[in-house]
């Protein structure tokens, strides 16, 4: 068992399903209970001298899927489930590393980072800012093209009104408070029962 006698413990976090390292920190008494109590990531910050649950602010937490205690029992790996970038600076690790994830989670995250952080200047969000009504004229327009350049034989031009259209489709999911986790959750659920 941890001895938080010796002072704050390290927490390495880790993707439980890439198993990329995702950031450090450290962790008292305090900020571990709250961890397993909660189920997410709560560090004790040496810089604030307070607790600190990642995630508090930018919604990105790291939800808890597992525990494990070093063999000298004074260091610990946490295998959690991130909710969006890991970094405050907005990568997916504190070492700017990508997360070996599926690059439609990533375009997610970039499109959460840039609502989030109403970036003037990006595309996206002028779009989400223009509210669902909008988001959904585009999608619609992307749809149309894309039905219309199915019916011809340029793979190039049917591949990228493909693109467009995922890539509103995700816009509109963020305005709905919804990620692509979501629809694949369905559609495991139908799978599994087919």
């Amino acid at each position: 068992m941890i001895d938080f006698k010796k002072g704050l413990i390290p927490a390495i976090v880790q993707d439980s399903k890439t198993d990329k390292v995702l950031m450090l920190g450290y962790m008292n008494q305090e900020a571990y209970q709250k961890s397993i109590n909660e189920k997410k990531v709560t560090f004790y910050s040496r810089s604030k001298k307070r607790l600190w649950t990642k995630g508090e602010i930018s919604k990105n937490y790291l939800f808890i899927e597992n525990i494990l205690i070093d063999c000298d029992e004074d260091t610990l790996l946490i295998k959690a489930k991130p909710a969006g970038p890991t970094c405050h600076k907005g990568s997916d690790t504190c070492w700017k590393e990508m997360n070996n994830k599926n690059f439609l989670f990533y375009l997610e995250d970039i499109i959460s980072h840039k609502i989030n952080k109403k970036q003037e200047n990006s595309y996206i969000y002028q779009l989400s800012k223009k509210g669902i009504n909008r988001i959904s004229q585009k999608l619609g327009e992307e749809t149309i093209e894309l039905i219309i350049e199915s019916k011809d034989d340029n793979k190039n031009l049917f591949l990228n009104e493909s693109a467009d259209l995922l890539f509103h489709y995700l816009i509109l999911l963020k305005k709905k408070g919804l990620k692509i986790q979501n629809v694949i959750n369905i559609l495991e659920n139908r799978h599994s029962k087919s």
